[in-house]
């Protein structure tokens, strides 16, 4: 028998929701959009193209050709340019650096598109005193991820051709964090009550299970990224003949195959992605036999279509070698599956009063 019920808050608590509701949805949208086109200047290789870090005058492209020239001098100096691009003409440079310099744009952008309505929103009284430490919070985060982000691009400067992988992973999963932190915080003011579930308190557990198994898993596509472990063994479900490559357990002490072994990286990656889609089928699986609401059911279904087709995109990724299009679209697929999750569990939240 269903149990579910839905609460519909008065005209008084209900003021405004919506407006903050909606500022917030366009912020994680903004934060979706920053991590395509942060993928797209990873699988270009145009994150080490500016090498200074000057968060207001760098808004501006350079406008003379001795402004160009003297960027492109810095690049020069650098192992990537020495070791991988030696050779490369001006107007190569611009290529890379166009990408690298809309993804920082984009970044200012959401400082401000979030920073202005916020100062005023709290101006206006609109914003209750219970979501303040949550939304100077996130404002506070994103700060940080910029500064993160720089820290990331530092570390491929000296001694290296790329950018750490750890940092990458790092960069990335703080995206991941504050596009689920804005998302969740936007769900409170456009649906503070959702329709209530009737006993979901296993299920919720286990969603929950899921979404930090999944966090692992979208870390670890972080490292392959990094140490660029789609580019080899382009091949499915066997990597080269073998269902764990020979290449793993090389490196010592041990643990660093999890983090430094390119091959072992990449195994990991298909072995934890095959668990969570197992995962998400098996909750897919648990929501039909629980009392659930509608909405809460549809959204069980999509958290298993998303995690289906990102194993699909995973798997044409791979085959095709990594290609900038079929890459970004993995992304996508990661950026969805978290949405999805983030939306079920928040459908299942217990009952208590909205932070809107």
């Amino acid at each position: 028998m269903t149990t579910y019920s839905h609460y519909t808050p008065s005209i008084h608590e209900r003021r405004n929701d919506p407006a903050v509701g909606l500022w917030l949805l366009g912020t994680a949208l903004m934060i979706f959009a920053m991590a395509l086109i942060g993928a797209i200047t990873r699988l270009t290789e145009s994150g080490l193209s500016i090498m200074e870090w000057a968060p207001l005058s760098g808004t501006l492209p350079p406008m003379s050709a001795a402004e160009w020239q003297r960027l492109f001098d810095l690049y020069k100096t650098i192992p990537e340019y020495q070791t991988v691009n030696r050779g490369m003409s001006l107007a190569e440079f611009q290529e890379i650096f166009w990408w690298e310099w809309i993804h920082r744009l984009w970044g200012r952008l959401i400082g401000v598109v979030y920073g202005l309505p916020l100062i005023w929103f709290l101006l206006r009284g609109r914003l209750k005193r219970r979501s303040l430490p949550h939304l100077f919070g996130i404002l506070i985060l994103g700060g940080a991820q910029g500064l993160l982000g720089w820290f990331m691009v530092a570390s491929g400067f000296a001694d290296r051709t790329d950018v750490s992988q750890y940092r990458l992973a790092a960069h990335l999963g703080l995206a991941l964090f504050l596009y689920a932190y804005v998302f969740w915080m936007a769900l409170t003011f456009l649906d503070p009550r959702p329709e209530r579930s009737g006993d979901a308190t296993s299920l919720r557990v286990l969603l929950i299970a899921f979404l930090a198994f999944l966090a692992v898993t979208l870390t670890s596509g972080a490292l392959v990224a990094g140490l660029n472990a789609g580019l080899i063994y382009n091949d499915f479900p066997l990597m080269g003949g073998h269902i764990v490559p020979p290449e793993y357990g090389q490196y010592e002490p041990f643990v660093l195959n999890f983090f430094e072994n390119p091959p072992a990286v990449q195994f990991n990656h298909r072995l934890l992605t095959i668990m969570t889609v197992a995962f998400a089928i098996g909750l897919w699986f648990l929501s039909r036999r629980g009392e659930l609401s509608p909405v809460a059911r549809a959204a069980f279904t999509l958290l298993c279509l998303a995690a289906l087709l990102q194993f699909g995109l995973g798997i044409a990724t791979l085959l095709a070698a990594v290609p900038v299009a079929l890459g970004a679209l993995h992304q996508a697929g990661a950026m969805l599956l978290l949405t999805a999750t983030v939306f079920a569990l928040y459908q299942l939240r217990p009952g208590r009063e909205t932070l809107a």
